[in-house]
């Protein structure tokens, strides 16, 4: 009798595991640096955060160095979904593109409300949804949430991922250097070059990966971004429909294999120790509802339900496409919820927009986690009530 061999496991089901995995292990580490901020290790906690490593400091090394390389996962992960995954065609787009549209505006807008009069640089920060945080969420709810809405989920996380990626560039640069920024441009053309001719060899794209992050370090772009181009050069193999070929012949799904571990399980939770740290004990009492604190806060979370669940729904009704399947109403208000998440990429948008006030700094970050633990919580209550209705029905 034959013996069958394992069914392989889908591209997407071990993107949402790892992800979810991963973004367990980021919330043990942002509970971490919470504690230690706010403990007699505190000063210790800065001091190292502020050794030098060559012209480099420890927390630099994590925001520009390692980072870059989170940001290259980003750029591959949306490369593949735009030629082969779930945003390939655009009937898949629409939905997702509409709802991470509006969980990028509405934020923004209710930020602005609170802080038109003031600090206008942190619109930003409320924009972003941390995947990684989301879906460890959804798995704690368990099988109550549709397949289709943990796709959906992810593709908006992707498109999410692009804008934020977009507003970095344009809106948190400054002091561009003509000269570095040439020679990144003739780096990126190097990289384009062996595309063209080819070259399936992952080596030569790190090396001249590396030449383009110093030159966009260089330049004035945030060195993140070096990232994300490197990505898109990446040669990929599309692969056919239904096909369960495990990508070994295809160099960017190669790199995205060898990078998630070590970005889920290293450089994110390095990150969040790193960043997340907020001495709360230390702060002036009305940092906690200063006008920042509340945009952000409440960018998160009535901004993402209003934009994400407010434009899905008439997206929905006006037949622009269809709801995620075997989803109810109440699960897609959850999701929405779920998407006020914004831990990584939010306190990464925080840095840049106040680089030299640690009070703003402080006051954008308490926002973030507080509108994030709030998002998260109501969220799983949501999703939880919704999936026991459903059974009942």
């Amino acid at each position: 009798m034959p013996v069958l061999s394992p069914r392989p496991v889908s591209a997407i089901r071990r993107f949402l595991n790892g992800q979810s995995s991963s973004g367990i292990v980021l919330m043990a580490a942002a509970a971490i640096a919470l504690l230690i901020a706010n403990s007699p290790l505190r000063h210790a906690y800065e001091h190292l955060l502020h050794a030098g490593i060559g012209p480099f400091s420890v927390g630099h090394m994590i925001n520009d160095g390692l980072m870059a390389i989170f940001f290259l996962l980003v750029g591959l992960e949306i490369k593949r979904e735009m030629l082969d995954g779930q945003l390939s065609s655009w009937p898949r787009r629409i939905l997702p593109g509409i709802a991470a549209l509006g969980g990028m505006l509405f934020p923004a807008i209710i930020y602005l409300a609170f802080n038109h009069h003031g600090v206008t640089e942190g619109w930003a920060i409320p924009t972003a949804t941390d995947i990684a945080f989301a879906l460890a969420v959804i798995t704690l709810v368990g099988d109550r949430v549709p397949a289709s809405l943990r796709v959906f989920l992810a593709a908006l996380a992707i498109i999410d991922d692009l804008g934020a990626v977009v507003i970095i560039a344009l809106f948190y640069t400054s002091g561009v250097s003509v000269i570095d920024l040439a020679g990144a441009a003739l780096t990126l053309a190097v990289l384009i070059g062996f595309n063209r001719f080819k070259v399936r060899a992952l080596a030569p794209y790190l090396l001249v990966g590396v030449i383009l992050w110093l030159f966009v370090w260089r330049s004035g772009i945030h060195a993140t971004i070096a990232g994300v181009l490197l990505a898109l050069t990446i040669p990929m193999r599309r692969t056919p429909a239904r096909s369960d070929h495990d990508h070994r012949d295809s160099p960017l799904h190669r790199l995205e294999h060898r990078l998630h571990a070590p970005v889920g399980f290293l450089i994110l939770p390095l990150f969040g120790l790193a960043n997340a740290g907020v001495p709360v004990l230390g702060l002036p009492a009305g940092a906690l509802l200063s006008p920042v604190t509340l945009g952000v806060g409440l960018g998160l979370l009535a901004g993402k339900v209003a934009g994400v669940f407010g434009m899905t729904s008439l997206a929905v009704r006006l037949g622009l496409a269809d709801r995620p399947a075997h989803a109810s109403q109440g699960q897609l208000f959850g999701m929405a919820l779920l998407c006020g998440i914004g831990f990584t990429m939010s306190i990464f948008i925080t840095l840049l927009a106040f680089p030299t006030d640690p009070l703003l700094q402080a006051e954008a970050k308490i926002g973030v986690l507080m509108g994030s633990i709030l998002s998260g919580v109501l969220g799983y209550a949501v999703l939880r009530r919704a999936g026991r209705e459903g059974e009942a029905r």
